[in-house]
Formats: C-alpha cells, sequence, structure tokens
C-alpha cells in the first residue's frame, strides 16, 4: 500500500465544517497511528531530496503536527507561523483571504535570518491564500522559500497556481480531485 492509500484510509471527511457547503479533511485520526506519522515524515525528508533546507516554517496549528518532525529529521531549526496576536515577542504580519473568511498570520521578527531557505509546512493546500501569506512574511524576512509541503492537496481549487512564484518545489502526499 502506497503512503497516499495508507493516509487516505484514515482521514477522515467531515460534512459541513466549518460551514454549510463543506467538506473538512480531518487528519487528526493519523495521529492514532504512530508508525503512519513516521513514515509520512520520512516521505517529505525522501521527497525533499538534493533540496536545501536550512529551516523548516509552519502554520498554526495542525501544520506544525508535521512541521516540527520533518525539521526535526531534516536536523535543522523549527519556525512557527501563529494567527495574529499569539506570538509574544515582536513580530511582523500579513493579511490574507481563506476561503471562508480572513484571517492574519505572524511570525517573529528575528524567526528566520537573511538568505536562509525555509520549507514552509501546513496540513492542506486549498486556495493557497494561507501559504501564499506565510511565504509573504519568509520573503520579507530576506529569506528564500525553497519548498513548500503539504499533507493534503485539495487540486480543484488550484491553490497550487497562487505558490508557484515562491517555489516551483511543492510536495503533496495526498491529492484530491
Amino acid at each position: 500500500m502506497t503512503i497516499e492509500q495508507q493516509i487516505k484510509a484514515v482521514i477522515r471527511d467531515v460534512k459541513d465544517f466549518p460551514k454549510p457547503g463543506i467538506v473538512f479533511k480531518d487528519i487528526t485520526p493519523i495521529l492514532k497511528h504512530p508508525q503512519l506519522c513516521n513514515d509520512i515524515a520520512d516521505e517529505y525528508v525522501r521527497r525533499l531530496d538534493g533540496v536545501k533546507i536550512d529551516e523548516v516554517a509552519a502554520i498554526e496549528s495542525r501544520g506544525f503536527l508535521f512541521g516540527m518532525m520533518i525539521a526535526h529529521k531534516l536536523h535543522v531549526p523549527f519556525v512557527p507561523i501563529r494567527k495574529k496576536g499569539k506570538l509574544p515577542y515582536k513580530t511582523i504580519e500579513q493579511s490574507y483571504n481563506l476561503e471562508y473568511g480572513q484571517a492574519t498570520l505572524e511570525v517573529h521578527a528575528d524567526a528566520i535570518d537573511e538568505g536562509k531557505i525555509v520549507l514552509i509546512h501546513d496540513d492542506l493546500l486549498a486556495t493557497g491564500g494561507t501559504i501564499d501569506a506565510a511565504a509573504k512574511l519568509i520573503e520579507k524576512l530576506g529569506a528564500k522559500v525553497g519548498a513548500i509541503s503539504f499533507l493534503v492537496e485539495l487540486d480543484f481549487l488550484k491553490g497550487r497556481e497562487k505558490l508557484l512564484p515562491h517555489s516551483n518545489q511543492i510536495i503533496s502526499l495526498v491529492n484530491y480531485q
């Protein structure tokens, strides 16, 4: 069974969440399978072979689940990108539109040094707004987006197109047409 098949076998669809008409892809059942979690992190590292990564930045909160594991396996620092008002030190921010609202992301102003190459990780790629905002934060700090990774990509929402200006190294372990 491929890694994609293993992941799809445990992802749960939640209808009408967070609003009517949305089918939410719930990745939390994956967390009940420690070996699968480890295999997922190993798969990201395998797919990043040959791509220089100095740091891993992940989006609050589900992006943290595998973002930290990837950083650990790559032996690089982990950078949390959080919702506005959640970080205690001086921050920079970027607002963006979601498929069902608007939000603002922040990162510590000293989180990433200029010139570093960063992997951005999140759980799911939908319209691309969240990752686009995260990429803009990283670029504001003078760093470069070396790659972007997701557990799930909803191909039909075409979010990948929004991310190509930041990096052409986009990794999704599971795709839904």
